[in-house]
Parts: C-alpha cells; sequence; structure tokens
C-alpha cells in the first residue's frame, strides 16, 4: 500500500524544488534590481565618502587663512616663572620686556582663635562684604563645620571658609576674601560682626579718621565763575553764611557759597574718601521780592498853575532812577541739586553728585579723592532761590580700613599687586594684569628675587603641526579621488595607513567612476593650485609651497622611476620645512592666505583657493550634494519597484505552489483509487 501523502508536506513529487526552480526563474528581474540597488547604494556612499574627505581638507584650509590660522599664535616665557609669568593673544607683538614684581596682590584672609571641637557658632543675621559684592544670610546655629559649609554654599565667589586643626581638641575658623586688592577688604555686618569678635577673629583698634572745616576761619569764600543768569540775580555770596561752633555746621541761605580747602596731608594719601552730610530745606523764596524791586516806579502828574486865565504846566521830574526802558522780564525760582563741587588746581570746579533725602534728613556725601585727580578744595554754591542747605564738618577716612576694628590673626591683607614695568611703577588690584603691555595678560605669583624677562615668540611647532595635518588631509583626499577614477590595484596597497577593513572597502569602489570627469578635474585643479606660485609681497622669500619643501617629490627620486610619485600625493623634506618655519614664518602665514586689493579681506593663498574651489563640490547644491540627489531619485524608484516585484513574486510563488498541490493531490487519489481496484482483484483471486 503506497505511503500515506500530504501534499506540501511529505513532497513526494518534488513539488517543492519544482516550485523553487520555476521561481528562480521568475526571481530574474527582481534579483537585477537588487543588484541594480546595491550598486546605487555603493556609489552613493562612495560619493559620500569623496564629500567626506574634500570636506574634512576644506575645514583645515579655513583654519590655515582665517583669524584663528595657527602662524599668530604664540608663545610666552618668563626669566622668572616662580613669580611671573604671561598669556599672549593672537595680535600680540613679538618682543620681550623687563618686569620686577615688588608684591603680589593679595585678600583678606582672617583667622579666629583656636575654639573647642564642639564650638556652636550662635543663631543670626550673618553678612559678609568684600568690596561692592555682599552676601548675607540666616543661620539657625550649629558646629563650624556645618557654619564654614554654609558660607561656602552661599560665597558666590566673594568669601570662602575653612576649618584649620589647630591643637589636639581645638580648631580654628580661617575666613577669606576671593577678590584680591586693596579695594576688597572683608567687611563683618549684623552678627557676622559680633561672632568676629567673639571668636577672636578681629578687635577694636583705635579710628584715623581726619577732620576738617570745623573751624570758622577755614570758610572761604568761592572763586569767581561766571553763570548764565538772569543779571538781575543777586551774586553767591560769603555773607549767606553762618558758621555753627557748637554743632561745626554751616547754613548756607539761598545765594549763599563758600569753600573749603582740604590739608595737604590728606591730599597726598589718594585712597582716602571725603565724607560730609547736607541737609536741605526749603525757605522763603527770594525771587518776589527781587521781581517787586526791578517794577517802573509810577510817578505823579507834575500838574499845572492858573493865574488870571494863565495855565502854566509843571515840568517832568527829571530824577534819574538808572532804571531800564522797560521792566525786565521777572525772576524765576531756582531749584536744583547741583550744588556741591570739587575746586581744582586750575581753577575750574566739577560737580560732585548729590542727592537729596526724600524723608528730609541729612543725605551722606562719600566720594573718593582719587576720582578726582588734583582737587584741591570743596566749594558749596547754593544757587537756589528758595533753600536752606546745613553742611557739616568734612572727615577723610578710608573707609575699608577704618572701621573701628581689625584682625587679630590674619594670615594675609588685603592689598594692591606692584609691578615695575620697563621702570615704571604700576598698581593693580588683581594679580592677573591685562591693561599694561596691549594683547598681554601678566599673571602675577609671587615677588621677584631679580628682573624677569617676559619674551613673546611665534608659536613655531603649532604652524608646523598645523601644516602637517593639512598635507595628510590633502593627500587622503587625493587618495580617494585616485581609488574612484582609476582601476588599478596597486593604488591601494601603496596606502600603508589602511587598515586590513579599510582596505577591503576601498577594494570595492576601486575605479566606480572611472568615467566621471569631476573626480579628474578636482583633482587637477587642485595640483594646480599647490604647484602655483604666489606673489604677495615683492620682498617675499617663500612664495611657493615647494620652497617649503612640500611638494610630490620633495625627498627627490631615488632608485630610478616610481609610478607612486606621480600619483599627486604631497611629501614633506622636514629639514626644510624647519627652516623655512624659523626664518620666514610671516611669508608662509601669507602664503596660504593673504589680501591681494587692499580691502583687508583674504582673496587669495593656497588655503584660500582650495577653499573656494573645494567648496562647488561639497557645498550644499554643489557638485557632489547633486549626485547624491540623483543617487537618491534612482535609490527610491528601485526601491519601489523592488517592493512591487516582491510582491509579484510572492504572488506567483503562491499560484504555483497551489496548482502543484491540487495536482499532487489529485495524483495521490488516482494512486489511493488504483491501490484499492488492486486489493479488491487480489481479494477475488484469493477467494476463488
Amino acid at each position: 500500500m503506497a505511503g500515506l501523502n500530504i501534499p506540501g508536506v511529505t513532497d513526494q513529487y518534488n513539488t517543492n524544488d519544482t516550485v523553487e526552480k520555476l521561481m528562480k526563474i521568475e526571481r530574474i528581474p527582481l534579483t537585477r534590481e537588487q543588484n541594480q540597488l546595491e550598486s546605487l547604494k555603493t556609489e552613493k556612499n562612495a560619493w559620500r565618502d569623496v564629500n567626506s574627505k574634500l570636506s574634512s581638507l576644506r575645514d583645515n584650509t579655513k583654519t590655515l587663512y582665517s583669524f584663528e590660522n595657527p602662524f599668530n599664535s604664540k608663545l610666552t616665557s618668563s626669566t622668572e616663572e616662580y613669580a611671573i609669568t604671561a598669556e599672549a593673544n593672537r595680535s600680540a607683538s613679538l618682543q620681550s620686556f623687563k618686569v620686577d614684581v615688588i608684591q603680589a596682590a593679595t585678600s583678606d584672609r582672617f583667622l579666629s582663635a583656636e575654639l573647642e571641637n564642639d564650638f556652636k557658632v550662635p543663631n543670626g543675621t550673618y553678612t559678609y562684604k568684600v568690596g561692592e559684592k555682599q552676601i548675607s544670610f540666616n543661620w539657625k546655629g550649629g558646629s563650624l563645620k556645618d557654619f564654614a559649609a554654609a558660607i561656602n554654599k552661599r560665597g558666590n565667589n566673594t568669601i570662602k571658609a575653612s576649618i584649620i586643626g589647630a591643637s589636639a581638641g581645638k580648631k580654628s575658623l580661617l575666613i577669606e576674601a576671593v577678590p584680591t586688592g586693596k579695594e576688597n577688604h572683608l567687611i563683618f555686618e549684623d552678627d557676622a560682626k559680633t561672632f568676629a569678635f567673639d571668636s577672636g577673629m578681629v578687635d577694636k583698634i583705635k579710628s584715623e579718621v581726619k577732620n576738617f572745616a570745623d573751624t570758622q576761619t577755614e570758610i572761604l569764600p568761592v572763586n569767581k565763575i561766571e553763570y548764565d543768569e538772569p543779571p538781575y540775580m543777586p551774586a553767591l555770596s560769603l555773607t549767606k553764611i553762618k558758621f555753627d561752633e557748637e554743632n561745626k555746621t554751616v547754613s548756607v541761605e539761598p545765594r549763599g557759597a563758600y569753600q573749603v580747602k582740604i590739608p595737604e596731608k590728606i591730599l597726598k594719601e589718594e585712597n582716602l574718601h571725603i565724607q560730609f552730610t547736607i541737609k536741605s530745606s526749603e525757605t522763603e523764596d527770594i525771587t518776589p521780592e527781587i521781581n517787586r524791586t526791578l517794577l517802573q516806579p509810577e510817578l505823579p502828574d507834575a500838574g499845572t498853575a492858573e493865574f488870571e486865565g494863565i495855565i502854566i504846566s509843571n515840568s517832568s521830574s527829571d530824577t534819574n532812577l538808572n532804571l531800564p526802558s522797560e521792566p525786565p522780564e521777572p525772576l524765576q525760582p531756582v531749584i536744583t541739586d547741583s550744588v556741591i563741587f570739587a575746586v581744582m588746581e586750575d581753577g575750574t570746579e566739577k560737580e560732585i553728585p548729590y542727592t537729596p533725602s526724600e524723608d528730609g534728613k541729612a543725605s551722606q556725601i562719600d566720594f573718593k579723592l582719587s576720582d578726582y585727580n588734583g582737587i584741591k578744595a570743596i566749594a558749596v554754591r547754593n544757587v537756589n532761590t528758595g533753600t536752606l542747605l546745613e553742611v557739616s564738618d568734612f572727615s577723610a577716612l578710608d573707609p575699608l580700613t577704618d572701621l573701628g576694628y581689625g584682625p587679630v590673626h590674619p594670615v594675609s591683607i588685603a592689598d594692591d599687586a606692584i609691578i615695575k614695568y620697563e621702570g615704571i611703577t604700576i598698581t593693580r588690584s588683581s594679580n592677573k594684569i591685562d591693561d599694561v603691555v596691549p594683547e598681554i595678560t601678566l599673571n602675577i605669583h609671587d615677588k621677584t628675587e631679580k628682573t624677569a624677562t617676559i619674551s613673546i615668540k611665534p608659536d613655531v611647532d603649532s604652524s608646523k603641526a598645523a601644516i602637517i595635518e593639512f598635507v595628510g588631509k590633502y593627500n587622503q583626499a587625493v587618495a580617494e579621488l585616485n581609488i574612484l577614477s582609476q582601476n588599478k590595484p596597486e593604488i591601494i596597497e601603496e596606502l600603508d595607513y589602511l587598515t586590513n577593513d579599510e582596505r577591503e572597502a576601498e577594494q570595492k569602489k576601486l575605479g566606480l567612476f572611472q568615467s566621471d570627469f569631476s573626480l579628474t578635474n578636482i583633482k587637477s585643479n587642485m595640483a594646480s593650485t599647490i604647484a602655483a606660485r604666489y606673489t604677495f609681497s615683492d620682498t617675499a622669500e617663500i612664495t611657493m609651497l615647494s620652497q617649503l619643501g612640500i611638494a610630490t617629490n620633495a625627498g627627490g627620486y631615488s632608485g630610478g622611476y616610481s609610478q607612486s610619485k606621480l600619483r599627486g600625493y604631497l611629501e614633506i623634506d622636514e629639514k626644510k620645512l624647519d627652516d623655512a618655519l624659523e626664518n620666514h614664518l610671516d611669508d608662509i602665514k601669507m602664503l596660504f592666505g593673504y589680501d591681494s586689493d587692499g580691502d583687508l579681506i583674504v582673496d587669495s593663498g593656497i588655503a584660500y583657493k582650495l577653499d573656494k574651489q573645494i567648496s562647488a563640490y561639497t557645498q550644499t547644491g554643489g557638485i557632489l550634494a547633486m549626485k547624491t540627489s540623483t543617487l537618491d531619485s534612482k535609490i527610491k524608484s528601485s526601491e519601489t519597484r523592488i517592493t512591487k516585484l516582491e510582491s509579484q513574486m510572492d504572488k506567483k510563488e503562491a499560484e504555483l505552489r497551489n496548482k502543484y498541490s491540487q495536482m499532487e493531490g489529485s495524483l495521490n487519489s488516482l494512486e489511493a483509487q488504483q491501490n484499492t481496484i488492486s486489493n479488491f482483484t487480489k481479494q477475488q483471486n484469493q477467494n476463488k
């Protein structure tokens, strides 16, 4: 009896093989299209590789002629690096100069007394000032460690704190100002001041305030200065001044003025501030009374006399009142805050800003002597017509040091950096000084034992590295162009820097675009640019790349003919390059990019021209972009056709399998009938 056969499973009649063979023929158009798609993708990847290599070369060329070009890089050196170093900008001049560091700028660093390990910082509002910066925070109380952490958390480059292990079982708190310089003293306020006293960080010291203008004899008349005022306005006068001996104050009535000289011993200290107060109040305005006196008087009529019918008129009065023919314009009240002036050595005056208090209280005036260079006296000019001024005596002090307290354990005291630059003494608040030598920043570290020499030289190593990188990028681009435009396996074998995987990938692209002239054109143009002469100056000694020791045969031919040397790769004669960089760096910079028409814009040179040539290929909408765009369209169309063909193949295969399954089922049925008949016949024969 024939074995049971399930169509499509037992495959008794090899229908699966038959269908596969038929489908193989049917799939020929699909296979062809799939191969075509793979070829298109390979081409697209190849163009991308070209674009990548050329773009990398273009990016490199830009760095060789842009403002950031390596030929402008500078190196600095100092003979006393422990004390002073320098940083040079790209625009700095090549030079050397002498510097003596008298002292480095320092900051206030105050140490507390030795405190027990379990010492608690009491709660309160802690305020610290450093120069114009301030931090303030509410402290709930706690350990020294937590308090120091709280300061550091809020320090904001203003102050910082640390715990110092003093002796066994004891610690000290160090609080320091971050900014350096005399102007940046560390000041304690609110509970911070109380804690500074209680912890032994600071203690009281004697004040050094200097007072002046506190006697009648120091009140002097002001200099005569012409004002643009109405002719009938009363002149500023010392008679409108009243000095209060008891309170050491001066009352200045409307149109009153005076000045006081600043003592010479105070003027010698430029860091001192002058402080005083002014209180302004309203008083009866003087303009109404002045206006009344300026009116023309009305004289009575001279009258007449009559005698026996004869009338005689009296003559008009010939009294001369010296009045104008017409009454002047009435004076208007004057209200101004411009009442305080610095009197300079040459007699001129500069206004000192003053803003009256809105609550009627005295306003504090505070200015630094150095802000008014050449000041000799202070003038008060009350040009107002309805304002009374009350001016206190004057105090000279340093508000940063004259606080009434000082450090007990100072690690350092805020002070300015002092240097001598070419014999000139210079003072700065910071150890980073960038306004003495143009384009150069001096970094002060310590006092010099002997005069330091700072030298600014070109960064030759950076320039050399950039040129070598340029040659490498150029050769990589040329190698990619050679591989795609020529079907010569030796081209790949010559590239000994390739890995095995890279070598295998390049083999697939070999000669892929032999018939595409765009690759040979760009290679030819690049070679012409590299070999050209660039005469940017009549005195230039380096006008060609080959003069740097960079050429397609920089080392010269040896051992006869070499095909690899004709493929356009650049070689470097390092000795020749080093010599050119050492002696002709400016020429080399101009060789890669220079301004040919005087408009201060680079428009010629090797790097500039290569950049423009490559841009035509790599830019958006350029030659390579157009090629990949065309391939994208072809790939999309091919993928659409493949999808359609795959659908057709699936449908065709389903139809064939269905047909052969039916055929196999029919054959199996016939075979079963045949077996039934045969069995029946045998059984009949056996019964006979």
